[in-house]
């Protein structure tokens, strides 16, 4: 009855006062008002039946429109907002935001929750709710709303104010200003535990898990994580603290949560001081840090990757984790399956997780998961050595002589040739003793190293030059020759003990029968020049001659073998047409040949076609070659090839902004009425296993680049007679292996279509081959969006562009004439 007594005349008060705010127009009125109002905010009945009522009708009230320039009204008004209950005020603020259009009580609003801001009421609101006692009569509908609101306001804001949102609405200015009001909380909460106090971290959790989950991760954990990092390592109760808030994290927001904590931090050290053992009593995190991290996703860096692996060893209770980690990572670095499907960067990321965990075991551990290491070892090397791209190839031997040296089997370690470069440094450097400190801790600690290695390297000369001095002081004593005048040799020559060959068939029998290895020398560099300027004399042992360069071997280890070698089959090539093409493309599919030799063939008809297909300048040019070849040891050939497509292809793009495009003139050129010869004979026994071959079964490499040949050929022969046979024969050969799970032969595939397009004139298209080029266009489709391999994708949007391009101006009706 008491309570009901008091609870009466305080309604009727407000009532009053709220009356008087809706109509009166005198200022002494309001103002005694909004006096009464505001000194009830003191009452915990008032602020807890009353207050919002209240609000809400100062927001429609128009008392303060009519009295604009009474500064007394505008700060009581102000008063009401901003001593009240923090939660009621940011809802009813937010809520009159996103509902109201232009209007004055918009802008006062807007303006009001301002000041809200940057008068420090965030931090009471979220220390209210870590009180004991101080959320127990929310309902779990005002929580999540309040929580909702907290976490979404740049998003309220702005999708209604637009252009119109102040700066500290934005993101970039709200939430490392709630981060501060969190760091606020969480050090009012270490205060009051000092003082024994209990306290509940649980709705500051679900506040950052609502942030991080909308995706505002990093903007929070700017603020928070290096201010939490400095304090955990010095104090223990803000680890205790930190790691209670992480704990308390919804499910549904953890891995948001800890990647954005992870990636904001610097160093495994700081990762465990704020995380302590959550990886062990959180289901969640366990997989999110064992398994999402290092095998679902690879976007991550390698900093964060040191970061979780070096987190998981620093305590003896996660370091079973960390085998069960290792275990996993081998299984799917050896996997073969995982090597086709998946992408370059992929497969790189998980190399760089196995070398961490790896370069992380102890003696004993390695000794323990050694059968696993091994396994792993020899399966992940075979499969990535049989791939066709070059850099996963290289990644296997990388990570093969790694694993190796860490297991120390004597007498058996791997050791493979491979060009370096940054990658390769990279993986190579992830075996080193890693660092678990914080780099925040390295960058503060005074290098000693550097600063006594001046002195030592001092030292070192200084006693290294005392001996010299004397001893340059007793030569001198001793040399009586020292007056002598040198004698000039600069200019002189070595002489040579072989002559070089100066007829075609002296170099064809040096290559086939010396064993001077300085006449082979000379007989390979002077081969192509000598090719190419006795024509009669070369077409008469273009065949022999073809046949000993394709079973030269490098016996003396010439310099540049490789590229005169390439360079003199190139020149016997466009010299003698007709039988040196038809003898590389018989002795491809022949026996006892290995791969890399059919390799060679497959380059040096690529390259001669090149060379052929240039225009004709000087009908009497007969074989002169037209522009060198380059070798193949010193580019990329795919790369070469994808170029020449790429500029073919933007020649035939149409662009607005540059005007018409000149129409491709047809010119001749020595490869049209031949390319029948080069290309033809390639699809003549692909699908017949050979005793040393199969195209289609395990020999995947030589597929993936036949393919790119085929479809260079195809390029090449654009505006020839035969180019609409060729153009149907590459289709039906490619469309049987266009899945094929070798990513190199999938590219092939996609860039051999995408000859096919860019050669056949439009109306062949549609009359030879239109019953298939939907089905075409739907699995190029298929392809663009679905494959793995970002090549395979980038390629088979460039076939749909010109595909879509083609039969558009082929079906386009004209105009018709008057």
């Amino acid at each position: 009855m008491g309570s009901a007594g008091t609870e009466a005349p305080m309604r009727l008060q407000v009532d009053s006062c709220l009356r008087t705010l809706s109509a009166s127009r005198d200022p002494g009125e309001i103002v005694h008002a909004l006096r009464t109002l505001t000194r009830n905010l003191e009452d915990a009945e008032f602020t807890r039946l009353h207050y919002t009522h209240a609000i809400q009708v100062l927001v429609s009230a128009h008392c303060l429109g009519r009295s604009c320039d009474d500064e007394e009204i505008k700060k009581l008004w102000c008063e009401m907002f901003l001593r009240g209950p923090p939660d009621q005020t940011l809802l009813l603020l937010l809520d009159t935001i996103s509902s109201r259009g232009e209007s004055a009580a918009l802008e006062r609003c807007m303006s009001v929750l301002e000041k809200f801001l940057s008068s420090g009421r965030l931090q009471l609101l979220l220390w209210s709710r870590c009180e004991v006692g101080g959320a127990c009569s929310d309902s779990p509908q005002l929580r999540e709303t309040i929580i909702g609101h907290l976490a979404a306001l740049p998003s309220i804001t702005c999708n209604h104010l637009h252009t119109d949102t102040p700066d500290t609405f934005l993101p970039q200015q709200y939430y490392p200003l709630l981060a501060a009001s969190m760091l606020d909380t969480l050090e009012k909460t270490c205060c009051a535990l000092r003082a024994g106090q209990d306290c509940s971290l649980g709705f500051v959790a679900q506040v950052l898990g609502k942030v991080c989950i909308q995706g505002y991760s990093s903007q929070i954990f700017e603020t928070l994580a290096p201010r939490l990092s400095s304090l955990t390592r010095v104090d223990p109760l803000w680890q205790r603290v930190t790691q209670r808030l992480l704990e308390k994290v919804p499910e549904r927001c953890t891995e948001c949560v800890i990647t954005g904590l992870i990636r904001s931090l610097s160093g495994a050290a700081a990762v465990s001081r704020l995380m302590g053992n959550l990886v062990l009593t959180n289901k969640k995190a366990q997989f999110v840090l064992t398994h999402k991290l290092l095998l679902q996703q690879y976007q991550h860096t390698t900093p964060l990757l040191k970061s979780v692996l070096g987190y998981l060893a620093l305590d003896s209770e996660r370091r079973t984790l960390l085998k069960q980690v290792v275990r996993s990572v081998c299984q799917v670095w050896c996997n073969s399956s995982a090597v086709k499907h998946t992408s370059v960067e992929q497969q790189l990321y998980v190399s760089k997780a196995l070398l961490l965990c790896v370069a992380l075991l102890s003696r004993s551990e390695i000794q323990e998961l050694r059968q696993e290491m091994f396994q792993c070892m020899l399966g992940g090397v075979q499969c990535r050595l049989d791939s066709g791209i070059e850099r996963i190839r290289r990644m296997g031997m990388i990570v093969g002589e790694c694993l190796s040296h860490k297991l120390d089997t004597p007498g058996s370690q791997l050791k493979f040739q491979y060009e370096a470069d940054e990658e390769t440094r990279e993986l190579k450097s992830l075996m080193e003793s890693p660092s678990v400190e914080d780099e925040d801790d390295e960058q503060q600690r005074p290098d000693t190293s550097t600063s006594l290695q001046p002195e030592s390297k001092a030292d070192g000369s200084a006693g290294q030059s005392a001996p010299s001095e004397a001893g340059r002081g007793s030569d001198s004593e001793l040399d009586s020759d020292d007056d002598l005048t040198p004698y000039d040799m600069s200019a002189d020559q070595e002489k040579k003990k072989s002559a070089p060959p100066r007829y075609v068939r002296d170099c064809l029998e040096a290559l086939m029968s010396s064993d001077d290895a300085e006449r082979v020398e000379l007989s390979l560099q002077l081969a192509e020049a000598l090719l190419r300027k006795n024509v009669k004399a070369t077409q008469e042992v273009s065949v022999q001659f073809s046949k000993v360069l394709l079973h030269l071997e490098d016996r003396y280890s010439t310099p540049h073998f490789h590229t005169l070698r390439q360079k003199a089959m190139v020149a016997l090539t466009v010299t003698d047409i007709k039988p040196v093409v038809d003898y590389w493309t018989t002795e491809f599919y022949s026996l006892n040949y290995s791969l890399r030799q059919r390799m060679d063939i497959l380059e040096v008809l690529a390259l001669s076609a090149q060379e052929l297909s240039e225009p004709i300048i000087n009908k009497h040019a007969g074989a002169q070659p037209i522009s060198a070849v380059t070798a193949l040891e010193q580019r990329d050939d795919i790369t070469h090839w994808r170029q020449i497509v790429e500029k073919r292809i933007q020649s035939k793009t149409r662009r607005i902004s540059k005007g018409g495009t000149p129409s491709v003139k047809a010119v001749p050129n020595r490869y049209a009425p031949v390319a029948g010869f080069f290309f033809f004979p390639l699809l003549r026994n692909y699908d017949k296993p050979q005793v040393t071959f199969d195209l289609l079964g395990s020999d995947h490499l030589v597929l993936g680049r036949l393919l790119h040949t085929l479809g260079l050929l195809m390029h090449l022969a654009i505006n020839a007679p035969v180019t609409s046979q060729m153009g149907r024969a590459l289709l039906d050969f490619v469309w049987a292996v266009r899945f094929h799970t070798d990513q190199m032969v999938r590219r092939g595939v996609v860039f051999a279509v995408c000859g096919v397009f860019l050669s056949m004139p439009g109306e062949n298209l549609l009359t030879e081959l239109g019953d298939d080029l939907m089905e075409t266009r739907a699995w190029l489709a298929d392809v663009a969006e679905n494959d793995c391999d970002a090549d395979c994708r980038s390629l088979a949007v460039q076939s749909l562009m010109l595909l879509d391009k083609n039969l558009k101006t082929q079906l386009q009706i004209p105009d018709m004439e008057t």
